[in-house]
């Protein structure tokens, strides 16, 4: 049986196509990853939603535990893209958590790339996307979706001085059943625009769809000289742009430039010979 909050909500409407036609509600769970992945093996519809009060082994990106005590909004998302739409799920997942994010709290988030979700500096939403493959071909993708709503991050000392909430940063309460249905609302709207856009078959993409550029004007990673670390590798350099796919394109100190599909991203200073 769903919560109040939740129950309230789906009474109200939830008015999508695709995403959330189907929601599910767990009060505690080890993690809406693992339930949405069981069930998307299992055959669950293209935009089958898992919600859970509370996790007790939630994860984010790089395998690291994410806090998610009651009161937040957890929750993952089984999409089945068709052609080249899944490289744009990440990028989906980040801008409608954005958007969402703006139009029910009026508060300005932003992206560190790839898709963690910030508001003035501190992390606010963890998005992780894990795709399903078989031979070779995407069967599924599962998004998951954390939000500090009422979290308040000075009760963990690891994230204390990195993290905010939406309680936090607003001053006041915030109703997650509205939060939620915005998010959906908003993947929805994304997702069935990615849909329509994205080539049916690999290869040279055309214009790539408008996602990416609503994608680029919520990075606040470009125009930053950064450090990425990824597998043992750490880059340093300028952020330029991502190209179409939503990679990070990295101007490194001697004048070449690489591009990265993932990583953890902390801000650097610029070379001597940079400093004007």
């Amino acid at each position: 049986m769903a919560s109040s909050w939740l129950s309230s909500t789906m009474r109200e409407g939830i008015y999508t196509q695709t995403v959330g036609r189907r929601i599910l509600y767990f009060e505690r769970v080890s993690s809406t990853m693992d339930e949405a992945s069981a069930l998307a093996e299992g055959g669950a519809e293209n935009g089958t939603v898992v919600v859970a009060e509370e996790q007790w082994a939630s994860r984010g990106r790089f395998s690291r535990p994410w806090v998610s005590p009651k009161g937040n909004l957890s929750l993952s998302v089984i999409l089945r893209p068709q052609g080249t739409a899944a490289g744009y799920i990440s990028m989906l997942a980040g801008v409608a958590v954005v958007r969402a994010i703006g139009k029910t709290t009026r508060l300005d988030a932003r992206l560190k790339w790839p898709n963690d979700v910030l508001v003035d500096g501190k992390k606010l939403c963890g998005i992780l996307v894990e795709p399903s493959y078989l031979s070779d071909q995407l069967q599924y993708a599962v998004v998951g979706i954390g939000v500090n709503v009422a979290l308040d991050p000075t009760e963990t000392p690891e994230i204390s001085q990195t993290a905010t909430s939406l309680t936090m940063e607003t001053g006041g309460a915030v109703h997650r059943g509205h939060l939620l249905r915005k998010l959906l609302q908003e993947m929805d709207t994304l997702y069935l625009e990615l849909e329509r856009t994205a080539p049916r078959t690999s290869g040279a993409l055309p214009d790539a769809p408008r996602l990416l550029d609503e994608y680029r004007s919520c990075l606040d990673t470009l125009g930053q000289h950064v450090e990425v670390s990824w597998q043992g590798d750490i880059c340093c350099g300028f952020a330029e742009d991502v190209n179409e796919m939503g990679n990070l394109m990295l101007k490194l100190e001697d004048g070449r430039t690489k591009v990265l599909s993932a990583g953890e991203v902390t801000l650097a200073r610029p070379a001597a010979s940079e400093v004007s």
